[in-house]
């Protein structure tokens, strides 16, 4: 694998470290302004929303500007939000700061899935964007634990400094690493937007939507859950991030494996058992032993579905597949919203901590349903119906049926 991934995986690594170390510190966060814990969750709610958002708009803004240089810029916009989250007088400031620090992740991410899949053999795709992902899955096993328990011991405001500080050394190491790579030539804002006239394309961000938003609809609401019901200390929520971390570090490098050999499959195994387990967990949180396995259990079959369908979708959208990238990002983190806005209000409604479990479990097995529907439709056209640049029908190609 080329060394330039490592500067994409550094990057990863800052980005998703401030994504999800707000789970963890979410008691202190809603004590130190006064809200409630369903209000709190609305800054990960919000920064999932900007991501939602954030993509397409940098994508575009980006398609005239080299990928290095728009890499560069993307970093630069996440340092300045979480540096206004770490100096926010107010939760509206907070707020606007994750948002502010959202806006890079989509295009980041989906411009980085395309420059890593470029650097490396066709048949070695998948397992390069698993690699750079790895940033974001090693961030939940070292940055977020870490920064929980910074923000538990002395402050969250200085675990977004220092989160900003991380936010530096990602640019520096795109600057120092990352290859200048020419823009592909002939592709245009509508060839990128073809790309959405393709069910399959469509369906495989639906999937991502629901797939990995059954993922955050539990995991968002983990430090209530485990301390409240389980009857974890306040200070094991830490370690609990380090197992769900190290699940997804495993799920993702064995997803990007086997999505290179078999990617429906992969999705089928990944997004069932997932559905299964996250509906376990509403009875293995009252159980610490069991809560702990099932925590790493939903990183780790979550993240096992992130590199096929990102796989998939530049697949499908083969020639013109930044912008496509960039979206199925924020069908990650649309997921990330919905679940997380759903879980707050079945625990206002009164369901208990516990509930949120249902909401995710119900969210994977409908992306299941979606991934036999693709694979059924697949095989009915016989094609995989890919867009190309140059804006023609579809190539048509003899069926790969994974």
């Amino acid at each position: 694998m080329p060394l330039a991934l490592l500067a994409l995986a550094i990057g990863a690594f800052g980005i998703g470290t401030t994504e999800f170390v707000i789970m963890g510190l979410l008691p202190e966060v809603a004590s130190d302004f006064g809200v409630s814990i369903p209000t709190a969750g609305l800054l990960v709610t919000g920064y999932a929303l900007g991501v939602v958002i954030g993509a397409p708009i940098m994508t575009v803004l980006g398609t005239k500007v080299p990928r290095k240089r728009m890499l560069m810029l993307l970093m630069g916009l996440f340092i300045a939000g979480n540096l206004l989250s770490a100096v926010a007088p107010s939760f509206a400031i907070m707020l606007l700061g994750r948002v502010i620090a959202s806006l890079a992740h989509g295009a980041f991410f989906g411009i980085g899935s395309v420059v890593a899949a470029e650097l490396v053999a066709p048949d070695k795709k998948a397992g390069a964007i698993a690699m750079m992902f790895t940033g974001l899955t090693v961030a939940n096993v070292v940055g977020v634990p870490l920064g929980t328990l910074i923000g538990q011991s002395v402050g969250w405001r200085v675990t977004f400094g220092i989160v900003a500080a991380l936010g530096v050394v990602g640019l520096a190491g795109i600057a120092k690493l990352v290859p200048e790579l020419p823009r592909p030539q002939g592709v245009r804002l509508r060839h990128e937007l073809a790309a959405f006239k393709n069910a399959q394309v469509l369906l495989a961000m639906a999937m991502t939507v629901l797939g990995f938003g059954g993922v955050f609809a539990a995991i968002t609401y983990i430090a209530p859950m485990m301390t409240h019901i389980a009857g974890f200390s306040d200070g094991s929520v830490t370690w609990l991030l380090v197992l769900f971390g190290l699940g997804m570090v495993g799920g993702n490098l064995v997803g990007g494996k086997f999505a290179d050999r078999a990617l429906m499959p992969m999705l089928y195994i990944s997004l069932g058992a997932l559905a299964v387990v996250l509906a376990l967990f509403t009875l293995t949180a009252h159980n610490k032993v069991a809560a702990a396995v099932t925590i790493a259990l939903i990183g780790a079959l979550g993240f096992a579905t992130v590199p096929p369908l990102q796989k998939r979708v530049l697949d499908q959208a083969h020639g013109a597949p930044t912008l496509a990238s960039a979206v199925n990002i924020g069908a990650f983190n649309l997921g990330n919203a919905l679940s997380a806005w759903l879980g707050g209000v079945v625990i206002a409604a009164g369901f208990g901590y516990t509930s949120p479990n249902w909401v995710g479990a119900a969210l994977a097995a409908a992306a299941l349903l979606l991934a036999f529907l693709s694979a059924a439709l697949e095989r009915r056209e016989g094609t995989h119906g890919t867009v190309v640049a140059s804006g023609a029908p579809a190539e048509r190609r003899t069926a790969v049926h994974h």
